[in-house]
This record gives structure tokens, sequence and C-alpha cells, in this order.
């Protein structure tokens, strides 16, 4: 029998719960509807874009346009290119070949733009995309699948189109007047997110507002996660505070326990915890980035990383989306223009305490500036068997399922001034991972300390990437590393037997 500290016997316990929990390490894909499939009957549905929108070719690129000003928004705002949630279901086995956990969608609610981060109605869902009744068949064949589905709220705000909003604005008396804060002193009349027009922020001190959204039964969040999705995520969620959104969360769970909220959160993530089961971690995505561009030292980014996760703690991360790129950022071939770099990025993504999202089209290598143009429709010409983005994706996601300590494993920090370093870890040594990335533009060799008690003295280590062809042997705890230029190992510990002998026989 293995021997088994006191320490480890609660860390066998954390990681049983946590691979109970499906909102734990998963791999999430994020799909914006409109963009993602073309509907299959496009042409009869000409009259859901009325002038001034536009339909486009799926082969256009989206460019940044000119302000409306009677809309009170851009040109590339109202110009579509045909998806909807039918065309979206039709490619759910591509998601889950890829090895998707949880599917989760940009906002489908009725809006007049593109994005519909403007709604009008949260409880209708934009004709464009289908109906309520599509979201219910969606997720059905989601869960059959195996994998779960996110929608996104946005609950800080509506779109000035919105009936209650006009009629709000044209009438003091209106029920719907304190629905909105209305102000001679802002530029608008009324508060909007980010002073944008076409944005007039939600009065949620006003409970009758937060009744509508999350408070009752047939609220927004709880309607829909009555019938059939498993969580949300919620946009600008900083602006919407801790109180509100602990008590969002808390009516989320009354429908379903296991409800993930997952917070669009642009800030330190230490302190919105329990408010929320997780962020949207930009912080590890700004490490990741910039250690791999060379703009933040390797020994720094290990300082960095290492300080989150004590703040934060792993469960806390483990339900936070890990994002590299998505509908708010330029993607990671236009941030990181070489290749080799942008592979460091995604192996720090694949592999520190989170849910890695997979932005559309950044497996298959999409490419995109600054929005609008990172939201261009879905490359499937992109699909091929020797596409080497998907296949490094793929290996990726791969290694993340047959390695339990990637997925829900405890974090500890390895000191190295020059390489950014870290273990993953669960109750057994053969679950160790001790990632090791150089993103330097020349090899580095250097001694690390691995400080895992129950690696044996002499032992040897392999990597799962085979970046590491020689041998590396455990000395008193320490190893000797030498990787190429802008090259990263995942290092595990040979725990096999050799002539039926192995010295870790009674350390497990």
């Amino acid at each position: 029998m293995p021997n088994i500290n006191t320490c480890e016997q609660q860390l066998t316990e954390s990681i049983k719960q946590r691979q109970n929990d499906w909102r734990c390490g998963a791999i999430v894909y994020q799909v914006l509807v409109d963009r993602f499939a073309p509907a299959a009957n496009l042409a009869n549905k000409q009259d859901l874009y009325p002038a001034p929108k536009k339909l486009k070719s799926w082969q256009d690129t989206p460019k940044h346009g000119h302000y409306l000003e009677d809309q009170g928004l851009w040109s590339h705002e109202i110009e579509f290119w045909g998806g909807d949630l039918a065309s979206l279901q039709s490619k759910l086995d591509y998601i889950a070949e890829l090895g998707a956990d949880i599917l989760y969608l940009n906002p489908i609610h009725l809006a007049y733009t593109n994005h519909k981060y403007d709604s009008l109605d949260f409880q209708q869902v934009s004709p464009e995309f289908g109906d309520r009744q599509d979201v219910k068949n969606l997720t059905q064949a989601t869960h059959a699948k195996g994998m779960k589905i996110v929608l996104d709220g946005v609950f800080n705000h509506m779109g000035q189109n919105a009936p209650i909003f006009q009629q709000a604005a044209a009438d003091k008396t209106s029920p719907y007047r304190t629905w909105f804060d209305f102000n001679p002193d802002y530029p608008a009349g009324h508060r909007s997110w980010s002073n944008a027009v076409n944005l007039p922020e939600l009065n949620l001190e006003n409970q009758a507002v937060r009744e509508h959204i999350w408070l009752s039964k047939d609220s927004v969040v709880q309607s829909y996660l009555a019938e059939g999705i498993d969580g949300w995520r919620l946009d600008v969620a900083h602006d919407i505070g801790f109180d509100y959104l602990a008590e969002l969360k808390a009516s989320a769970q009354t429908v379903k326990q296991d409800a993930l909220i997952v917070g669009e959160i642009w800030c330190y993530p230490q302190q919105w915890f329990p408010s929320v089961d997780g962020v949207m971690n930009f912080t590890a995505r700004e490490i990741f980035w910039h250690v791999c561009e060379g703009t933040i030292a390797p020994d720094a980014a290990n300082n960095m990383l290492a300080k989150m996760v004590e703040d934060a703690g792993v469960d806390n991360l483990l339900k936070s989306w890990l994002v590299l790129d998505n509908h708010d950022t330029a993607r990671l071939p236009n941030l990181l223009p070489d290749s080799a770099k942008q592979q460091l990025a995604q192996v720090l993504h694949f592999t520190f305490p989170g849910s890695p999202t997979v932005y559309y089209g950044s497996e298959l290598g999409m490419t995109g500036g600054d929005d609008p143009e990172m939201r261009a429709p879905m490359r499937w010409d992109l699909l091929t068997d020797d596409n080497p983005t998907y296949q490094w994706h793929k290996q990726l996601i791969q290694l993340r399922k047959e390695n339990i300590a990637l997925k829900v494993g405890e974090f500890r920090p390895i000191i190295s001034k020059n390489l950014v370093a870290f273990e993953r870890f669960t109750d057994k040594v053969a679950d160790s991972v001790f990632v090791v990335v150089n993103p330097n533009d020349q090899p580095i060799t250097e001694y690390l300390m691995l400080t895992n008690s129950k690696l044996m003295n002499m032992g040897g280590m392999f990597d799962l990437l085979g970046n590491i062809s020689e041998a590396i042997y455990i000395k008193a705890g320490v190893i000797k590393v030498s990787l190429p230029a802008n090259s990263a190992a995942l290092l595990k510990a040979d725990t096999s037997a050799t002539h039926g002998y192995t010295t870790y026989k009674r350390v497990r």
C-alpha cells in the first residue's frame, strides 16, 4: 500500500470532487452564431435583414465602417453573415470531435445589431438565429454529444431600440422610467455603458429590474436554465458589482445547483469569488502573451502566475475561463506573428489552472485584427488534415484529457530565471506534469528544483511533447533541462518498472 499523509488524503478528496464537477477544467468552445455556419435556407430569410442592415457573402471579411449618427452605432455593427442556431447545430459533431466540453454562445437575445449586446428583449431570441424552441433543440443536441451549453447574459444594459427604453424615454410616468437612469448630465441624457448612446444601462438598484432578469422563477436567468441550458457568461460583470453578481448566482443555482456563472471581469481575479464561480481570466492572458513576445521576463511571469494562484485559489481558477483571444481582442496570430511563440502561449493556455476557451476558428489558425476583423466568418476551408494549427490544438486537448493533473490538478511554482515553469499535480506522483517553457530566442539550459517529495532520486523523466530527447535524471529533487529557443516541454516522471523493479514501489 502507498504511504499517504493527511494532506494527501485531503487532496485525494479534492481531486475526486473536481473530477465530478463539469465546471472544473473544461474545454470551452466559443461561437458567434452569425459567423459560424451559414443558414441552410438563407435565400428565404432576406427579410430578416432589412435596410440599413446588410447581408454579406460568407467570403467577405468584416471591415471597420463609419459611424451612423441617426442610429448611434457603427455601420459594421449591422452587417450580417447569416448563421443561425440550426446551422450551428449541424456542426456539433465538429465541436465535439475537437474535444470541447462546453459550447458557449455569444448573445442570442433579440437585438438590433449583429453582436446582440444591445438587447431589445432578453426573453426573446433574435429571429435571424431562430427562437427559444431552437435553443431547446440545440441544448438537447449538445447534451446528446456529452457537452454543456452556456449562454451570454448582457444584463448590465440594453439597446436604445428596446421598446421599454423607448417608452421610458418618451414618458416620465412610464413604469419603466426607473429601470434606467435619466439625467441631463449624461452626454445622451441617460447613463449608458462606456457612454455609448446605443447601450443604455439598466438601473439594477431597482428590484423590479432584478426580478425580471434573475430573481423570479420566470426571469431570464432562471427560465432559460429551467429549459435546459447549463450556465451563463455575464457580459461586463465587473460593472454589475459583487453583491448583485452573488444574488444572480444564488438565483441561478436555485434552478440548477451546478449552474455555471462566469463573469467577464477585466480585473485581477482574487476578490470576485465567490460572487461568481469563475472569471474570464484576462490577467493570465496578459501574462501569457507578453512573456511569449518578450515584454515580461520569465522570472517575473513565474512570480505573477504563482501570486495569482495563491490569491485566487485553484478551485476558483479551474472554473475560470482562460482566454488567448475572443470577440473583443485581436486574434493570437495578430498579437504574436511568430508561429513558434503562438505555440508557447497555447502550451500555457492548456496547462495553467483553468478552463481553456477556444474562440471559433482559432484552432484552424484564423487571423483578425481589432474589431470587427476578429469576428470574421468561420474559415471552413482551413479544415484540412494537414493544417498544423488544427493538429496542434487536437494534440494539446488530447494531452489534457489524458493527464488528469492538467485538467483538475493543483499548482506548484518552480523557481527559474529564464524559463516559465510550474508543476500541475494530484495525489499521485505519476500524474504530475512539469510545464517548462523557453520563450527566449536562444537555447536555455537551467537546473530546476522540483519540490515534489515523491520524485525518486535518479529516477528518469520524459517529455510529452517530444522536444527533449536526451535523458533527464532527478538528483535529489534537481534536474538539468536544456530547451531549444522558443520551445516547451511537458515533463513526467518515469514510474514504470524495469525488469519488474521500480523505486516507486512504496510511493505512488
